[in-house]
C-alpha cells in the first residue's frame, strides 16, 4: 500500500509536490506562474506572412512543445517547407531528427536549404510503431531541445502492414489505433521537454457516403490519413494547396518547372487564428530553394492604405518625415533589398496582418481569404 500523506493544512505548493512525486515528472503546476500550456518559443517557418497569421496578436511560427501537422497536395512543397523549418530550428540550437518513409531526402538539398548535417539525424521510418517508440525513447534520453520531423505519416506502414500481405482489409484502421495510443503517450512528454513534433501528411480527396455526401464533399473537400485522434493531438494544422485552380507550377524562361505557387490555410489553430490564409512561392528546381518570403509580402500588404496604386505603378508611404517610394510590381524584390524599405514593409505587416486582426478592424474576409491576382 502506498504511504498516505500526513493529514493537515497543506498549501498548493505542497499538493503539487505530492502529485509530481507520484507522477515521477512535473505534471502539476500553478497557472499563475510557469504555465506549461503556454508556448514560450516559436520556430520560424521561412515565411514572415505565415508566421504573422499563426498566433493572434504576435509574430509566431511552429510552436515549440506542441504537435504540428503540415499537410498538402502533391508537389506543394511540404518537404521543402519542413527542411527550411529544420534549418531555422538548428539556428536556435535545437537538434533535428528527420524520419523519412519515402526515401526522398537528398543531403545536397538539405545543405542548400541551410541545414547543418552534423546536427541532423536521418532515420528511416520503417513503421509507425518504430517512429513513436523512438520519439518516446529519445525524449527520455536527453534534456536537449529536439525537433522531430516525420515525412510522412501517410506513407509509413504499421508493423502489421509490413508483415502481412497486400490486402488492405487485413489491417484496416490498425494505423489509426496505433497513432491514437502513441500520441496519447507523447503529447505531455513533448510539452514537458519543450520538444517539437512536425508531422507531414497528404491531403486526400474526400469521398463521403450517404444522403449528405454532396454537401460534405463541398464543405470538406480534403481529409488526411491518421484517424480522428491525430486531429486532437495537433495544436496547429497547416494545409498546402495549389494557389490556382489549374497547375500551380513556376516555370523558368525555357518552360522548365522550378517551383510551386502555394496557398496556405490554417485548418486548425489553438492560437485563435483557425481559417486564416496566405500564399507564397516555393522554389525547388534552382540553387535558391525554399520559400520566397520577400516576394509574397507584396500580396500581404496590397490592401493596406499605406500602399496605393495608379496604373501599373505603386506608391509606398514610408512614414512621417520620409518621401514615399514609387515602384512597379516587377521591382518589388529589388526594393526589398533596401533596408529602410524592408523595415517599413515589416511595420505595415505587423499593423495590417497581426494587430488589426487582433483588434478586429476591417472586414473578416480580408483576413481569411488571400487575394489571387
Amino acid at each position: 500500500m502506498p504511504k498516505k500523506a500526513k493529514a493537515g493544512r497543506l498549501g498548493i505548493e505542497d499538493l503539487m509536490g505530492i502529485v509530481n512525486k507520484k507522477a515521477g515528472v512535473n505534471v502539476a503546476h500553478s497557472l499563475s506562474g510557469d504555465n506549461p500550456t503556454e508556448v514560450k518559443e516559436w520556430i520560424p517557418t521561412g515565411s514572415r506572412w505565415l508566421d504573422s497569421i499563426i498566433c493572434k496578436g504576435t509574430m509566431a511560427g511552429i510552436p515549440v512543445g506542441k504537435v504540428t501537422e503540415i499537410a498538402g497536395l502533391e508537389a506543394t512543397g511540404k518537404s521543402y517547407m519542413a527542411v527550411q523549418i529544420a534549418a531555422n530550428a538548428q539556428k536556435q540550437g535545437k537538434l533535428v531528427i528527420y524520419f523519412d518513409s519515402e526515401s526522398a531526402i537528398d543531403p545536397g538539398f538539405l545543405e542548400r536549404a541551410g541545414c547543418d548535417l552534423d546536427k541532423l539525424m536521418y532515420v528511416q521510418a520503417t513503421s509507425v510503431e518504430f517512429v513513436l517508440e523512438t520519439i518516446e525513447e529519445l525524449l527520455g534520453a536527453t534534456d536537449e531541445q529536439l525537433v522531430f520531423i516525420w515525412d510522412s505519416l501517410a506513407f509509413t506502414p504499421s508493423v502489421s502492414d509490413v508483415e502481412g500481405d497486400f490486402n488492405p482489409q487485413s489491417s484496416m484502421a490498425m494505423k489509426a489505433r496505433i497513432l491514437a495510443k502513441g500520441m496519447s503517450k507523447l503529447v505531455i512528454p513533448i510539452a514537458d521537454k519543450q520538444a517539437t513534433f512536425i508531422v507531414l501528411n497528404q491531403l486526400k480527396t474526400n469521398i463521403p457516403q450517404g444522403p449528405m455526401a454532396r454537401i460534405t464533399a463541398m464543405t470538406t473537400p480534403y481529409i488526411t490519413p491518421g484517424g480522428k485522434a491525430m486531429h486532437y493531438a495537433y495544436s496547429l494544422r497547416i494545409w498546402l494547396t495549389g494557389r490556382k485552380a489549374k497547375a500551380a507550377f513556376i516555370e523558368d524562361d525555357k518552360g522548365f518547372r522550378i517551383g510551386s505557387e502555394v496557398k496556405i490555410k490554417l485548418e486548425k489553430s489553438r492560437f485563435g487564428t483557425a481559417g486564416r490564409s496566405c500564399s507564397f512561392r516555393i522554389l525547388w528546381g534552382t540553387e535558391d530553394i525554399g520559400i520566397q518570403c520577400d516576394e509574397s509580402l507584396f500580396d500581404a500588404i496590397k490592401s493596406s492604405d499605406h500602399l496605393t496604386s495608379a496604373g501599373s505603378w505603386y506608391t509606398l508611404n514610408m512614414g512621417s518625415g520620409n518621401d514615399p517610394i514609387r515602384f512597379q510590381p516587377s521591382k518589388w524584390t529589388t526594393k526589398m533589398q533596401d533596408e529602410s524599405f524592408r523595415e517599413r514593409v515589416y511595420q505595415i505587416m505587423d499593423e495590417e496582418v497581426i494587430q488589426k486582426f487582433h483588434t478586429r478592424e476591417g472586414e473578416a474576409a480580408n483576413y481569411y481569404e488571400s487575394e489571387e491576382k
